[in-house]
């Protein structure tokens, strides 16, 4: 079955820096357009970032435009967030996903995700 595993979170101060890593099985890696989303206590699942099957578009929230950005490395299955410049209000847990169809800025285009990561900045 497909398995998504992200890692990396922590607690950082702002200004601070992350990388997310989310590791794939369970599927033919190189044939999907992955993305990141992330969700902050009472409000709803929200757009990172995503990537094409073979790295060459991506696609970013405006509010994370500069600061973050989203790589793969299909030989090991594995997409990353570079999280820069990081604000209190980045933090959430984050999702990596496997898109299937549709717009990569809504969730419900995406249909296998992982467990999450939590991302933590304290002013």
């Amino acid at each position: 079955q497909v398995q998504l595993v992200e890692s990396g979170g922590g607690l950082v101060q702002a200004g601070g820096s992350l990388r997310l890593s989310c590791a794939a099985s369970g599927l033919t890696f190189s044939g999907y357009t992955m993305g990141w989303f992330r969700q902050a206590p009472g409000k709803e699942r929200e757009f990172v970032a995503a990537i094409t099957w073979n790295g060459l578009t991506t696609h970013y929230a405006d509010s994370v435009k500069g600061r973050i950005t989203i790589s793969r490395t299909n030989a090991r299955n594995t997409v990353q967030l570079q999280m820069n410049s990081l604000e209190p209000d980045d933090t959430a847990v984050y999702y990596c996903a496997v898109r299937s169809d549709g717009s990569v800025y809504v969730a419900d285009s995406y249909y296998y995700w992982g467990q999450g990561t939590q991302v933590t900045v304290s002013s």
